[in-house]
């Protein structure tokens, strides 16, 4: 603990925090907003407000499969600090599109044929500024910190970033569509600010050419990046998690309206207590390996994970086996029906486990390879993890095609998580015998 408060008061740090932090809550106060307002206001099917809800995801993590590559090969070949101050700049940019769709659906104008694609098209934008963005956050971490530090940094930039999608979800739930389009041009430009203090993070090696191609460059760097079998395991892992999490988090806003009954406050309020335990388990995870990079707390946290995913279902099922309700409960009536207690613990503790399991995978990242290599292997495991995150919403797409209930989609999550625990067990394992002694021939 006292590490991480060092860290925060560092200059070497802060800045580079609070603009990540700022970003995370513009993105969430954001999408949040605008899938909220379309699944409560436009849509009256759940089908459709989940199809809604996973092209949304999908589009987000678009721009991560195709740029990528590029993104990795920038942060590696010029200065991490510029690059943040060009992107945060972007940042205004988008959210002028995104306030004016949000304005407009607000107003009611042009809802299918121009508010409707306006939002969309800066979720696309946003997409694109979080994949130039998201290699710098973890490789900058390495030239600034101490190796010692590195595992208290990523465990802070993660805890702070679903704090951020905390407060961001928090506020899409509560404030008016009108108030949050004028938000997030307000937060967009404090994160420009802050992104101007982030210290200088020049190249570190050889500055070679940049390959602008679509596939072949990506290829490249997946081949290239993924050699080591620690990176490869960790890459696999992390991107199974992020596959199954977009799965859960494009059923939470059709769950608690359709099956719990809830207005969108209660919607905003589980993903609030998603984002936290993610953050607690962030933290908590850090105080067990006391700041060494292992994955050995990754495969039990994983299945208990998996544990809690089945309880949150038999819980949702009660719920909606017995529930008697009419019309959509605010958050004050939410929390007093008897199973709302049982259904938020199991939801907070999906999100504590996977807080716990995926921290120490994301400092493997940038701690297992050469820092001249550092942002090329995030934007490798982006691409990754977006293909994953892409099937992961297609499969979304499929089950509720498929006419298979959202509560029962939550049992497919909880038996893949197996599968994750399977891929961090042998990361471990590989770990171990990385530092194990050859045996005496």
């Amino acid at each position: 603990m006292t590490q991480s408060i060092q860290l925060i008061r560092a200059r070497r740090f802060l800045p580079l925090f609070v603009t990540q932090l700022l970003g995370a809550f513009n993105d969430n106060l954001f999408k949040n907003a605008m899938v909220l307002f379309v699944v409560y206001s436009v849509y009256n099917s759940e089908s459709s407000e989940a199809i809604f809800s996973a092209v949304a995801s999908l589009i987000f993590v678009m721009p991560f499969f195709l740029f990528s590559a590029l993104a990795g090969q920038l942060a590696d070949m010029r200065d991490k600090a510029a690059i943040i101050r060009t992107i945060k700049l972007c940042e205004i940019l988008i959210m002028l599109v995104g306030g004016l769709g949000l304005a407009l659906a607000w107003k009611g104008i042009a809802m299918h044929t121009l508010a409707i694609p306006l939002l969309l098209v800066a979720v696309f934008a946003m997409g694109v500024h979080s994949t130039f963005f998201g290699p710098i956050k973890y490789a900058i971490l390495p030239q600034h910190l101490e190796r010692e530090e590195v595992l208290a940094g990523t465990g802070l930039v993660e805890a702070g970033t679903y704090l951020a999608v905390l407060a961001g979800t928090i506020v899409a739930g509560w404030v008016s569509v009108d108030a949050a389009a004028i938000g997030v041009i307000g937060v967009a430009i404090v994160g420009y600010i802050s992104g101007r203090s982030v210290p200088p993070a020049p190249p570190i090696g050889k500055v070679e050419p940049l390959d602008f191609h679509l596939v072949r460059a990506p290829v490249r760097l997946i081949r290239s990046t993924l050699s080591d079998r620690r990176v490869y395991l960790a890459v696999c892992s992390i991107s199974f998690f992020w596959a199954l999490g977009t799965i859960l988090f494009i059923q939470f806003p059709p769950l608690a309206k359709n099956i719990l009954m809830a207005a969108k406050e209660v919607a905003s309020l589980f993903l609030v207590i998603f984002s936290v335990g993610i953050a607690i388990g962030s933290i908590v995870i850090n105080a067990l390996l006391k700041g060494k990079v292992s994955a050995r707390w990754s495969p039990i946290a994983v299945i208990a994970m998996a544990l809690c995913l089945f309880a949150f279902e038999l819980v949702c099922e009660a719920w909606h086996a017995n529930s008697s309700q009419a019309g959509l409960m605010d958050v004050a009536t939410f929390v007093v029906q008897p199973l709302a207690v049982p259904l938020m613990l199991s939801l907070l503790g999906v999100a504590i486990a996977g807080g716990m399991f995926v921290v120490p995978l994301y400092a493997f990242l940038t701690t297992f390879v050469e820092k001249s290599q550092t942002a090329r292997t995030i934007a490798a495991n982006n691409v990754v993890n977006s293909g994953a995150m892409v099937l992961g919403g297609a499969i979304a797409v499929a089950m509720n095609f498929c006419g298979l209930p959202i509560v029962k989609q939550l049992l497919v999550v909880s038996v893949s998580c197996l599968a994750s625990a399977w891929l961090a067990h042998r990361l471990y394992r590989a770990e171990r015998q990385a530092v194990e002694p050859a045996p005496a021939r």
